[in-house]
């Protein structure tokens, strides 16, 4: 028997960083997908092979260790995390495809993490509710970064548009009428989250009230947001998004190539731009009202580009026979 489970990418529409400080964000799931299939190894490892990124390897359950060659194996402490969550140790394949840039701000490892939990629980016969399924996840990311929000886990769980409520006190689907298309540009630099938030926070404690109120725009941005995502009011989703990217600038997490990507998209066409996710490299998401194809055209040329839409559906398992 086989299992598979598949949970899509994010994309932060609104209140980055911010939300690490208990503040509200907005999430979209993107139709890019993590795919985790698993079934039994006969030699009783657990093996694991993540073909697009060519990282291999295998996983020591009881030592907590991870033994591969692969230069980039970061992805692995999230699957093995994962596993120790609702697996017993016994011989496990796992064959892991990322339609996702792996450490672009766009949620691969929440996708990796919830796919893994959802796949293996359900390999184990152990029916999980899609509420331990995003709490497991969350545990998994706090464990590997010290640091995270529920908000990456909980969109790879339920799909669709999320409102994290301020101090995470609620989960809140948007209900909307229309797609959200957007473009997603994305950098060969990758940013550090937990390196990145704890910058934030250093900065913070140095100057609190400089900082404070910056955090409390995007707070008082998002909920605005919110509003106007409900109402599609595309011309103010649009002026909120360039706003939230100036707030995230001053609190420290922009770069040069980022900066670059949203001016030129900015440049080709009508559309909010902003960083999306942590920032310090990764990527920045485009919304535009009109000129997509020359917005393409011109990030194409300042660095990478793909397109995505809203995906409705969070994680979905199948079993083959």
């Amino acid at each position: 028997m086989q299992i598979v489970a598949s949970a899509p990418a994010k994309a932060i529409l609104f209140g980055e960083h911010a939300v690490v400080y208990g503040k509200p964000a907005i999430a979209m799931a993107l139709n890019k997908r993590a795919y985790v299939k698993v079934w039994e190894n006969v030699e009783n490892k657990i093996y694991v092979d993540i073909n697009d990124l060519d990282i291999k390897g295998y996983l020591d359950f009881e030592n907590n260790m991870i033994l591969s060659d692969s230069p980039k194996k970061g992805i692995l402490r999230y699957v093995l995390s994962s596993i120790k969550k609702v697996h017993d140790g016994s011989g496990l394949n796992m064959y892991i495809e990322v339609d996702i840039p792996i450490g672009g701000g766009l949620g691969s490892s929440a996708a990796v993490t919830v796919a893994t939990i959802a796949a293996v629980s359900k390999y184990n016969k152990i029916d999980l509710s899609m509420e331990e399924i995003a709490k497991f996840a969350h545990e998994v990311e706090l464990e590997v970064q010290k640091s995270a929000s529920p908000l990456d886990t909980t969109v790879s769980t339920y799909g669709g548009l999320i409102y994290l409520e301020k101090d995470a006190k609620d989960i809140i689907q948007l209900e909307i009428d229309y797609n959200i298309p957007v473009i997603i540009g994305y950098t060969d630099t990758r940013g550090n989250t937990g390196k990145l938030v704890a910058g934030v926070r250093k900065r913070r404690d140095k100057y609190p009230e400089i900082i404070d109120p910056v955090i409390n725009s995007i707070e008082r941005l998002t909920e605005e947001a919110k509003e106007v995502i409900l109402s599609n009011d595309k011309e103010k989703i649009i002026e909120l998004m360039n706003i939230n990217h100036g707030l995230l600038d001053a609190l420290g997490v922009n770069t040069k190539e980022l900066s670059n990507m949203v001016y030129t998209a900015r440049n080709a066409g009508t559309c909010g731009s902003k960083i999306t996710g942590a920032g310090g490299g990764g990527s920045i998401i485009v919304y535009c009202l009109e000129g997509t194809e020359k917005i393409i055209g011109a990030l194409k040329k300042a660095d990478h580009v793909l397109r995505a839409d809203i995906s409705k559906e969070g994680v979905k398992i199948s079993i083959l026979d």
